[in-house]
């Protein structure tokens, strides 16, 4: 069982593990019990009730924060000329095509999100290894590989996430920083919960939202009435 420090433990005290508390009541108590002396990221782990073995119960989708994440995304986009254009336009912080093929061949990983056209899939493919990897291999479903490099930049900027089902049957994302509003970060926290429920696939049997849980990057855990988004 992991050693938890006294910061930790006395943040603890302020969170029943047992309960199940509102949103908003328990963001405010996650960033009560926040301590570090960083800006913690505050994080949600759903656990859904489906079959992650099975492929027709895959839940894997975007949304939108209406408050983003809090961090500044930095996008690199793979496309040719206007679209190339398109994409610094939309404020791209790096844009290319064999150019940055080449830099990512050499070891450099300078950014956080692909972007890529259609036609530059076939070269970008090539990377598979290498930025699927970490996680950051342009993908249909994500959105980002499109044509519209322009909405696809301006989304990511605004605070597009990505979430994916993991081999646990667990989906886990960032909601924003402790230093939102508790406002801030349920209103996060919702449009996060609704697009899942959005995505619910339809061969999922019995209870969707088994468990919802908040935590800051260093802090103890708060548990979330489901029963709330049904």
């Amino acid at each position: 069982m992991a050693k938890h420090g006294k910061k930790y433990l006395e943040a603890a005290k302020l969170i029943d593990s047992e309960a199940f508390y509102e949103p908003l009541e328990a963001v405010e108590l996650v960033k009560k019990a926040a301590s570090a002396k960083f800006d913690e990221t505050v994080e949600i782990a759903v656990r859904l009730g489906v079959d992650p073995r099975k492929q027709d119960q895959a839940v894997r989708g975007v949304v939108v924060l209406p408050h983003g994440t809090g961090k500044t995304q930095r996008v690199l986009v793979f496309a040719k000329g206007e679209k190339a254009k398109e994409a610094e336009a939309a404020g791209a912080d790096y844009v290319g095509d064999q150019d940055m093929i080449n830099k990512i061949q050499q070891g450099w990983f300078e950014f956080d999100v692909c972007v890529a056209t259609p036609d530059m899939m076939s070269e970008v493919g090539k990377l598979g290894r290498l930025l699927g990897g970490k996680g950051l291999m342009p993908n249909p479903k994500a959105g980002t590989v499109t044509f519209d490099v322009a909405k696809a930049v301006q989304e990511i900027k605004a605070g597009k996430i990505e979430y994916r089902l993991d081999k646990q049957g667990q989906i886990h994302a960032p909601i924003g920083k402790v230093s939102f509003t508790a406002e801030q970060l349920n209103d996060n926290l919702k449009a996060l919960i609704d697009a899942l429920n959005r995505a619910k696939p339809a061969a999922a049997k019995g209870v969707y939202l088994k468990n919802i849980a908040i935590s800051s990057t260093m802090g103890p855990s708060a548990h979330v009435n489901t029963a709330t988004y049904k």
